[in-house]
């Protein structure tokens, strides 16, 4: 199942300082912003921090954020391509948006969220593996989705997977990620209780021929 998203809405002012100066922006509340596409000129734009910060929380990257700026006789359509922050606060430092034209395809990556649970996982019969955890895909922006759910529940056998295959296309939408990439799979339990133990055999096997070189040049 796929799941399409309210519409987002976000105000912009046309930005006028770059470089060191935008220190100042960020002192006084503001994220500096960059909005390029096909066929649309780099606009430098700036944005009040919560708004931006509360719609960067609440969408994905394949979520349009439709933009109005002083001077645009509409809002502009976008995707967020990149955010920089912090690396110790966390504030926003940075976004790069992508304006799309809703009349041209796009390439974007679609999470793909897991609900449900399966039966033998819920009996500890089975432990779920994952893989994957988005798809790119192609389409017209109008068509794009904010998520895949895929449904645990119809996992009922050991071994059985889930692979980029086994996943419908939304309507309008190409997946390209590879059909055989795997999303999830179900492995029996003993089997990775066996793992687990010879991890464990082989670390203690480790522990043992390191100390006896130790004892070695000890002598």
């Amino acid at each position: 199942m796929s799941h399409h998203a309210e519409k987002i809405e976000l105000t912009a002012d046309i930005r006028t300082v770059h470089g060191k100066q935008v220190r100042s922006l960020r002192n006084a509340g503001w994220v500096p912003a960059t909005m390029y596409g096909h066929n649309f000129p780099a606009t430098a734009l700036q944005f009040q921090e919560k708004a931006l910060g509360y719609v960067l929380s609440h969408v994905t990257g394949s979520q349009l954020i439709h933009i109005q700026a002083p001077g645009w006789q509409q809002p502009e359509a976008a995707l967020v391509r990149e955010v920089q922050r912090n690396p110790v606060t966390r504030a926003l430092l940075h976004v790069d948006l992508y304006r799309v034209s809703m009349t041209e395809r796009i390439r974007a990556e679609v999470p793909i969220v897991l609900v449900g649970e399966s039966p033998l996982v819920a009996h500890n019969q089975g432990i779920l593996i994952t893989g994957i955890s988005s798809l790119e895909v192609e389409c017209l922006p109008g068509d794009l989705v904010d998520s895949i759910e895929l449904d645990l529940s119809t996992l009922r056998e050991l071994d059985q997977s889930v692979t980029v295959g086994d996943i419908p296309a939304p309507a309008g939408m190409e997946i390209l990620t590879p059909s055989d990439e795997m999303i999830v799979r179900i492995v029996p339990a003993y089997e990775m209780a066996e793992e687990v133990a010879e991890g464990e055999a082989e670390s203690e096997e480790v522990e043992v021929i390191s100390k006896s070189k130790e004892d070695q040049e000890d002598e």
